[in-house]
């Protein structure tokens, strides 16, 4: 496994990250278990979670997971999202981070995270006492590093305009949707994170599963997978015409490379300029072994460049 920096750090992490929005859900507690232990014994060192996803539950399996091996692993979680009924249940004021943190460090057994981001914007609270409050976590020794998710480029330029005029810690990462089937973050997000030093965590390289080849048109989807689970909410999102033409080009692209196609979605996301890993989830221990495969999929400029032409349009 060959590492990079996450952003101008020098944190080192994986090209691919185990995403864990599925433990305590399609993943038990068992086999979630399982599958962090294949992340980290196959050199895969970036978890990342969230305090919403499941939950809870994501990140209390993750610390049960990293029993003895904590060390092994960069950690990385997310608050924003509500986690209670009361009004400071939620967002990015300082009483809230505060909050999360804690009960983010109870759930995962642990004393510290290695990466605490924001897990999107708010626009209620002000930008400085969120970031005052992320320097003090990270003073503390609670919160190593500090990043963003979700976040606009002019956004996170913005918050490292004020972390830098205050002399605080700075974001060093982005979390964003890319994949062939959503390039928007090209526009600015890439280029200003290459400017700026941070680097991209990029979710869903798989456009939600579709670049695992199991959704055909025409075809009902299977049992266990998103497209029943969510229901209309994955069809209208994923389950489209224009998605389906784009899948069909990339399975030709991918056969005549000689590669599967889940591996040449995550494998053009990691080659893609100013992407540093791509979140692959898994529920299946065998799903996180396949996935691994990309990692050893080089692609030819040629290859990438017949992807980003079959999805100029998803720019």
């Amino acid at each position: 496994m060959e590492y990079r920096n996450l952003g101008r750090s020098g944190l080192k992490v994986s090209p691919i990250s185990l995403g864990t929005n599925a433990f305590g859900g399609r993943a038990d507690e068992a086999t979630s278990i399982a599958v962090v232990h294949k992340a980290l014994d196959s050199g895969i060192n970036l978890i990342d979670t969230a305090d919403t996803y499941m939950g809870g539950e994501s990140e209390r399996i993750i610390g049960l997971a990293l029993q003895g091996r904590r060390t092994q692993a960069v950690l990385a979680t997310k608050g924003w999202f509500p986690m209670g009924e009361g009004p400071n249940d939620r967002g990015l004021s300082r009483k809230h981070i505060l909050d999360a943190v804690d009960a983010s460090l109870r759930r995962l057994q642990t004393d510290y995270i290695d990466l605490y981001q924001m897990h999107n914007w708010d626009p209620e609270t002000p930008l400085e006492e969120t970031l005052e409050t992320l320097n003090d976590l990270v003073g503390s020794g609670k919160v190593r590093y500090i990043g963003c998710s979700n976040f606009a480029g002019w956004q996170f330029v913005k918050a490292l305009g004020i972390s830098e005029r205050r002399g605080w810690a700075r974001f060093i990462s982005n979390q964003p949707e890319y994949s062939p089937a959503n390039r928007k973050i090209e526009r600015d997000v890439i280029p200003a994170g290459i400017a700026e030093g941070v680097g991209q965590i990029v979710y869903f390289p798989l456009a939600g599963g579709l670049f695992t080849g199991k959704y055909k048109r025409n075809e009902a989807p299977p049992e266990d997978s998103r497209a029943i689970t969510q229901g209309e909410r994955f069809k209208n999102r994923w389950m489209t015409d224009r998605n389906f033409t784009l899948v069909e080009r990339m399975t030709e692209i991918a056969a005549e490379a000689g590669i599967s196609l889940p591996h040449l979605a995550i494998a053009w996301a990691m080659a893609k300029p100013g992407i540093t890993s791509a979140i692959v989830g898994a529920s299946k221990v065998a799903q996180l072994a396949d996935n691994i495969g990309a990692c050893e999929a080089k692609l030819t400029p040629e290859v990438i460049k017949r992807v980003d032409e079959v999805s100029a349009d998803f720019v």
